[in-house]
């Protein structure tokens, strides 16, 4: 006997059509039906697939023993073993040789690992050998030929013994046989899924056969068990035969445990043998109508869909074994025709209603599975309630979030979840939405309170709405635990205002600097130049007065007030570098370059320096005048810090550098001399404002802060400016520019 128990799975009030008919769209194919039901239910598939597996292997092993003990019957010429009872039909020889090989490939086809297929392969193909020349020769020869039969006992048998036993392999025999061990071969190389089906199909011919032949022998029904004037089935063939189509539809539940019956196999079985015989009984074929519906219904309890087609072909079968098993009169035959006709016609209506009823019962089991596998994954809080407020679903969120098992929850008021003045309103509010149908919070998300079970009150974002069903409504809340966000807010709002505060003190920061600038270009620079003055005019007036160390101390003191007041603009030409806006805009770089050349042209010439362009340089997007003084400066520098008689400035543009250190970059400028080069370690001190390595020929026109100045500008473009020098070979500078968009104005 197999059966199978129903699995239980807790049940949700409510259904989400909308996420379902999405989930639905998405992964609504049969085999991810399958796959699904097999997580929910895979601990319990397991236990029940060893069962399966350990009924075919029994049913396997009986069948070897029934087969053996045939052959010991034919191989000891005992007439008892073969026959059963006197004037029985009679096991072939060929018969029970297939057994042997059937029980063998029945119970080794269920080993993993191809290596574990040879068995099973070998003895599943040499029974459907047997069985197919068998039924070739039927076929070909007629009833009278047993070629096999002959063949394989000519060795071992007396002729005598063969000829008193007579018979052979009869052709229903010998069609179970051949279609039962290629649905194993079938199952063991086909897919998995299909091999299944093939195999549980099979395994209901082979029963529904066998149990026909069972019928013909109670009810002396020779055509039951004898087609046609060929070989007949023998009793205990019959009984092996039924026995094998069990043992093949364990092993199609061993393969897809979720395809099993959910119903003891011995109710469809009985029905079809009562059915049978009934209909034996009542040649005007009503009475077998009614029996079969309920085996058509009983596929309700199979998990393969297909299992009311099964057996409305099963009942198809036997209908028409009953109308062809019983005598007619010329009267009666095509009365009795049309009524068969039409019950099997309502048969097949049935299955047909049945198996669209079945498939659109998988289709919800799987999205009521796949909604409660959503319930319960889901980070956030789902709880139902019914119209009187009362908890009808707790899922696992919600008991992390408020404390309580779903035992404690499910059935009290919604209201245990809320601290005041929720908690005093909500049956209210309820209320007056049972009275006026006015919907205040259903369908929209806001910002509540709740309270945990140790009564600690928590923000939560909570959204409401309603699932009718039938006459009934349900109210669904999705709870989101926003405690962390709220905290997340409250250091953002303390983090913004102290920004606040830093922009104010930045603000004032930057007004004393205006105020700053503006006493130092007016009131700090006013006695520089009067120092400056007075000291050209005492020169001017009391030169011829004084002697040389006056003379040279008036001179100092007039270069040194002039270089004060460079010193002066430099440092607030820096300060305002940092805080103007940058004017950006597309802007051609040769352009730039050769501007620069023709504003040097009287230095180069001084000089007899050259600029020379490397390729063509591409337009950026850059503050102009600003890049405009990068060049300046760096060409300035190339030219005056130079020993060379012919001094070359190299200006040029790489899309990818590799430096010397392995270092990489896209998009880089460079500005490259012959000069004296500069020693690895001053290529960071070069940068510090005021700070030079040496004096050049024009030493009183520069104050050190060119380089500064440059660095600071790039920096501004989100650039970098690095170096790369050889001691009396020359020095390159290479610059990148940041990405701005065009008109963009940074902030200082």
């Amino acid at each position: 006997m197999l059966s199978k128990k129903r699995v239980s799975r807790n049940n949700l009030p409510i259904e989400y059509s909308a996420i379902s008919e999405k989930m639905a769209r998405q992964e609504g194919h049969d085999q991810e039906v399958v796959h699904v039901r097999d997580t929910a239910t895979s601990g319990w598939d397991r236990t029940e697939s060893g069962r399966y597996r350990m009924v075919a292997l029994v049913i396997g092993c009986l069948l070897v023993l029934l087969g053996l003990t045939a052959l010991t019957g034919w191989l000891l010429e005992v007439e008892i073993i073969i026959s059963i009872m006197p004037g029985f039909p009679s096991m072939a020889f060929n018969t029970a040789i297939c057994f042997v090989l059937s029980g063998i490939g029945l119970a080794t086809s269920m080993e993993t690992g191809k290596h574990h297929r040879i068995v099973p392969v070998i003895a599943c193909s040499l029974a459907a050998l047997l069985s197919a020349v068998r039924l070739m020769e039927i076929i070909t020869l007629g009833r009278t030929i047993h070629n096999v039969d002959v063949f394989l006992t000519q060795f071992l048998i007396s002729p005598s013994f063969v000829e008193q036993i007579g018979g052979g392999m009869g052709p229903n025999t010998a069609l179970i046989f051949l279609i039962s061990n290629l649905s194993i071969l079938f199952a063991l190389y086909g897919k998995e899924s299909r091999g299944q089906l093939v195999q549980e199909l099979t395994s209901y011919i082979a029963i529904t056969l066998g149990m026909i032949a069972l019928a013909g022998y109670i009810t002396d029904a020779e055509q039951g068990y004898r087609w046609g004037p060929y070989a007949a089935m023998a009793l205990h063939t019959a009984i092996g035969l039924v026995a094998f189509g069990c043992g093949l539809l364990a092993r199609s539940w061993w393969m897809l445990p979720t395809n099993r019956a959910q119903i003891p196999l011995w109710i469809p079985a009985t029905i079809c043998f009562t059915g049978l015989i009934v209909d034996l009984y009542t040649p005007l074929g009503v009475a077998n109508g009614i029996l079969y519906v309920p085996l058509v219904l009983t596929a309700l309890w199979f998990g393969n869909r297909n299992a009311p087609i099964f057996f409305a072909f099963v009942c198809t079968v036997l209908i028409l074994l009953g109308f062809f098993a019983v005598n007619h009169s010329q009267d009666e035959y095509w009365r009795e025709a049309t009524n068969r006709s039409i019950t099997s016609a309502t048969l097949w209506l049935v299955a047909i209603f049945v198996f669209y009823f079945m498939r659109n019962s998988q289709h919800l089991e799987t999205e009521r599975i796949r909604f409660s596998a959503l319930v319960r994954n889901t980070p956030d809080a789902v709880i139902a309630i019914d119209e009187a407020g009362r908890i009808t679903s707790f899922n696992p969120a919600a008991e992390t979030m408020f404390g309580y098992t779903p035992l404690e929850a499910i059935g009290n008021n919604i209201k245990m979840l809320m601290p005041e003045p929720y908690h005093s309103e909500h049956d209210a509010y309820l209320g007056n939405y049972r009275r006026t149908g006015e919907e205040r919070i259903i369908g929209t998300t806001r910002m509540v309170s709740g309270r945990r079970k140790n009564g600690v009150v928590f923000p939560i974002d909570l959204s409401v709405s309603a699932v009718v069903t039938g006459s009934s409504k349900t109210f669904v809340g999705i709870v989101r635990d926003i405690s962390e966000r709220v905290r997340q807010e409250e250091r953002m709002k303390t983090t913004l205002a102290q920004l606040e505060e830093y922009t104010a003190d930045l603000e004032r920061s930057n007004h004393d600097l205006d105020e700053f600038a503006y006493i130092a270009s007016h009131d700090l620079k006013e006695p520089l130049r009067g120092l400056h003055n007075h000291s050209r005019f005492l020169l001017e007036d009391y030169e011829d007065k004084l002697d040389e160390d006056g003379v040279r101390r008036l001179n100092r003191l007039i270069r040194l007030s002039q270089r004060m007041e460079k010193l002066v603009n430099d440092l607030l030409y820096f300060s305002r570098i940092g805080r103007q806006q940058l004017a950006v805009k597309r802007t051609d770089i040769g352009s730039i370059v050769r501007d620069v050349v023709s504003t040097m042209e009287l230095l180069l010439e001084e000089r007899h320096a050259k600029v020379v362009i490397d390729g063509v340089l591409p337009d950026v997007i850059c503050d102009a005048p600003r890049l405009t003084e990068v060049f300046r400066n760096l060409v300035t520098n190339a030219v005056k810090y130079n020993n060379k008689p012919l001094p070359l400035v190299s200006i040029g543009y790489l899309e990818h550098y590799a430096g010397k250190d392995g270092t990489t970059a896209r998009n880089v400028f460079y500005v490259k001399d012959n000069g004296k080069g500069i020693p690895q370690e001053f290529h960071e001190d070069i940068f510090r404002i005021f700070k030079r390595l040496e004096k050049s020929q024009d030493s009183d026109d520069g104050t050190g802060a060119g380089l500064t100045f440059v660095r600071k500008i790039i920096r501004r473009h989100n650039g970098e400016i690095w170096l790369e020098s050889e001691v009396g070979t020359g020095t390159t500078f290479y610059f990148t520019l940041g990405r701005k968009r065009e008109g963009q104005n940074a902030a200082a």
